[in-house]
């Protein structure tokens, strides 16, 4: 029973939603031109986009990206009946912010879209897991006998596909055709319904696009299956005579879903765990890649940004040959990497290196006044060590979580695998790699990431998140951080390698380079251990289409900001860095339009070309 009687709480209730005589908005409602008020549409955007997800988001449905679709939508729109004029300088920037975000968001499941329709012939059974997980998740009756035959036609038609696309597999084997092959290039809308002859219903392939295609349903088969675990669960030991209907039928079905996913991912896709799995992706294509350039506030083609990475690379290669003559190798910068390579660390030692790498970068920046390094930021990172599974896709250092994950032999790699790893993080390659990684760079990022402006988390793009730490990379080059010809190698090495990254991503993307190539072009052009070139290819194979070209490119928009506002004597170096860091993730040109006070607009586009004056100014 409440304290206070019920006249009382009926006046605390109209308290509550009387709107302000002046804003028009209910009290305790942020005014439009406060800078609390787009930090709550935010935040409120991220609860309903998280209780969506969370509440309906299913593998593979159609009604998930429908539900989700109609979120987007909704949000759009809401933001387009805001009036602009009346927001603040920092409620202008969020609203552009999430204005590209929702495009970005309702573009990617446009997209997630059109690649289920490429999957439909191999999914068809998929609706039933669907059905039963969706009615339960609402609450809804259950026919225990209903659904036990349900489960059992599940896994018969799994089987039957399974057994079709085995056949054809073995059937057409060297034929590079597969039936699917239509879909995975032109199947944007409703699949064509397959022959009925089970024989003729697939065909097997080793293209690129067919193991791409096999790699993607397995994963999705293998979140299928986990779904109907999830619904298994639920009832099983709760409901009387649950078990007795479901056991067998799903027991056979979870089998049968298994086994074509390992046949989809391990025959079609040739992915077993072994060192020499064949590298497996789906390339965008050009339209789709330049939407994601858009995306990040780039007004450049794929092929502009490929002309600045190559600039790039010819610039590292004469540095390359003005430090391996200092070394006395003459224009043979190979040779003279090799060298550099050769300087590592003995084993039980790479910890201690970094550690003693590490004060001395933070003390570097801090003497100089560079940047501010709270007392905590110095005193809370730590190193962890990646393990041999994971040299397979991060064979250099990483960060996450406050760690600094270090890249060495472990006793399990064969002696050949030890001796790339450690040639890999040698003693100058870690000397840019670990203030990369801790300060100035990741650690000292993701520390002001979280106690400044942390609502724009959301949205984080490798341009902003790496591009610091390259930013870094270039000023640290500038200043010095380097004390020898060799480290001055290491440094440039890594330049060239970022600048490659541009190119082999962005060629990949537009379907002019394989992943078999890209790893050719690291060892060959930049100087690489196989071993790593072939990490570094699985990784960005994964990752988002343009998070490998962010480092680099991202580098260079900060760079080229800073002699704007630092050599154009508008801020102090010190007062830049801060500024960068509190305002948080966000495209670059974004950050630019808000450190300049520039005006922005609903309309607003993708303008800024920076990389003329980044190149002249090294």
């Amino acid at each position: 029973m409440s304290p206070f009687p019920l006249v009382s709480r009926l006046a605390l209730l109209a308290l509550f939603f009387l709107a302000s005589p002046r804003t028009g908005l209910p009290a305790g409602e942020p005014s439009p031109s406060s800078a609390a008020y787009m930090q709550r549409l935010i935040g409120q955007y991220e609860a309903d986009h998280s209780s969506v997800t969370s509440a309906f988001g299913l593998p593979a449905s159609a009604e998930s990206l429908d539900r989700l679709d109609g979120l987007l939508s909704a949000w759009r729109a809401k933001l387009r009946g805001l009036d602009f004029a009346k927001l603040d300088p920092a409620g202008k920037l969020d609203y552009v912010l999430l204005a590209n975000e929702l495009d970005r968001s309702l573009t990617h499941t446009s997209r997630d879209r059109r690649r289920l329709a490429k999957m439909e012939p191999l999914l068809a059974f998929r609706q039933t897991i669907l059905t039963l997980e969706s009615a339960r998740r609402q609450g809804g009756p259950l026919d225990l006998r209903d659904a036990a035959t349900k489960i059992e036609q599940l896994g018969r038609e799994v089987k039957q596909l399974r057994e079709q696309v085995e056949k054809a597999h073995k059937d057409g084997h060297d034929t590079k055709q597969i039936w699917w092959d239509k879909f995975a290039d032109k199947g944007l809308g409703p699949p064509v319904a397959p022959p009925a002859s089970g024989t003729a219903a697939v065909t097997a392939a080793s293209s690129d696009a067919a193991a791409g295609l096999a790699l993607r349903t397995a994963r999705t088969v293998e979140r299928l299956s986990r779904t109907l675990k999830d619904w298994f669960a639920f009832y099983d030991g709760y409901r009387p005579e649950f078990a007795w209907w479901m056991r067998k039928p799903y027991d056979e079905a979870q089998k049968e879903l298994e086994a074509y996913a390992k046949l989809l991912r391990e025959e079609i896709a040739g992915q077993k765990g072994r060192e020499d799995d064949p590298l497996v992706g789906e390339p965008l294509g050009a339209a789709p890649l330049a939407e994601e350039i858009r995306f990040q506030w780039l007004p450049y083609t794929a092929e502009e940004l490929i002309a600045i990475a190559e600039r790039e690379l010819a610039w590292c290669e004469e540095q390359m040959k003005v430090n391996s003559r200092a070394m006395g190798l003459g224009d043979d910068w190979k040779a003279a990497l090799a060298r550099v390579k050769s300087d590592y660390a003995p084993p039980g030692q790479q910890d201690e290196l970094i550690a003693r790498i590490a004060r001395e970068a933070t003390d570097f920046v801090v003497r100089r006044k560079l940047v501010e390094v709270p007392p905590l930021c110095q005193e809370s990172w730590r190193l962890a060590m990646i393990s041999p599974g994971g040299l397979k896709t991060v064979p250099y250092a990483a960060y996450g979580g406050q760690e600094m994950m270090v890249a060495y032999a472990n006793a399990e790699l064969n002696q050949e695998e030890k001796l790339m790893v450690m040639r890999g993080n040698n003693r100058h390659f870690m000397r840019l790699v670990t203030p990369h990684e801790l300060i100035p760079g990741h650690h000292l990022q993701g520390y002001f990431a979280q106690r400044y402006n942390s609502y724009r988390q959301l949205f984080g793009t490798p341009f902003y998140i790496e591009g610091w730490a390259l930013y870094w990379e270039l000023r640290l080059y500038d200043l010095g951080w380097a004390q020898t010809p060799e480290d001055r190698i290491g440094m440039i090495f890594w330049r060239m390698h970022r600048a490659a990254r541009i190119l082999v991503t962005l060629r990949y993307q537009l379907g002019k380079m394989t992943p078999a190539e890209t790893v050719d072009f690291l060892v060959q052009r930049v100087g690489h251990e196989r071993m790593g070139a072939t990490g570094e290819v699985r990784r960005f194979l994964t990752a988002g289409p343009l998070y490998q070209a962010g480092y680099l490119l991202g580098g260079l928009q900060l760079y080229s900001l800073r002699n704007e506002l630092v050599g154009g004597g508008k801020m102090s170096e010190s007062d830049f860095h801060a500024a960068v860091l509190r305002e948080n993730a966000m495209p670059i040109e974004l950050l630019r339009a808000s450190l300049l006070a520039l005006p922005l607009s609903p309309e607003s586009k993708p303008a800024w070309k920076f990389q003329d004056e980044a190149m002249i100014k090294r």
